[in-house]
């Protein structure tokens, strides 16, 4: 094997409770990040981590790999990067070695095929430790973004050099977002968070970047959907 998906979706969630199999014009949450990757052409498998029965039974349904993760590793404090880790190696136990890890999360059921291809792709192209996707920035930290100092004042988050008096003359910025994550088995193994290595990115549209925390990113994503059908 070359490249494995993973969707990781634990049970508990505070900000939208059960939004990982929530309905979502039609269908659970999470069943958007699976058939996305079976529908990309360099993934070769795919699994979904969970500690939640009735995810794993959505995820066998959708034809997924359920791979059960531990209490400890799926509570809201525990890194996912542990969780991470224990699949890979899940998987390497069951199915043997591969090259490419490639998570997509279930908070974003808007990305297209295009977006994890062109994730692959870059992460191959650059040498990159691990490829990120980002958004473009409503908000810039060197323009209208501040933060609390000494005696109740703000202050610029960044300060620039020089006075900007534009947004649009501020240095370009980005959100990160959930599209898609894809990185290296070896990266993941001997190295503790995303920026321990060479990081690249893909750019992804607003209207495919939206992550689903709260009832109001879902409502969102079900307004983005029905105006795209």
């Amino acid at each position: 094997m070359k490249n494995c998906a993973f969707i990781f979706a634990r049970g508990g969630s505070k900000g939208l409770p059960g939004k990982n199999i929530k309905q979502l014009a039609g269908k659970p949450l999470l069943q958007y990040s699976i058939d996305i990757a079976f529908a990309s052409p360099s993934i070769e498998r795919v699994f979904v981590s969970t500690d939640d029965v009735a995810i794993a039974k959505v995820a066998r349904n959708s034809g997924a790999i359920v791979i059960e993760r531990p209490s400890e590793l799926a509570s809201d404090i525990s890194p996912e990067w542990y969780s991470w880790r224990h699949a890979i190696e899940w998987v390497q136990a069951h199915y043997g070695e591969f090259e490419r890890f490639i998570s997509l999360p279930a908070t974003s059921p808007l990305r297209s095929v295009d977006d994890v291809e062109a994730a692959i792709s870059k992460l191959t192209a650059t040498g990159a430790d691990i490829c990120i996707s980002v958004s473009p920035a409503s908000r810039s930290p060197f323009f209208n973004m501040v933060k609390q100092v000494d005696a109740g004042m703000v202050e610029l988050v960044n300060k620039p050099q020089g006075e900007i008096t534009r947004r649009q003359d501020a240095p370009t910025v980005f959100d990160i977002t959930t599209v898609v994550y894809a990185t290296t088995v070896d990266f993941v193994m001997s190295h503790y968070g995303i920026f321990s290595g060479k990081v690249t990115s893909i750019e992804v549209p607003k209207e495919r970047a939206v992550d689903i925390d709260d009832i109001y990113d879902f409502k969102l994503a079900e307004a983005i959907m029905e105006e795209q059908n």
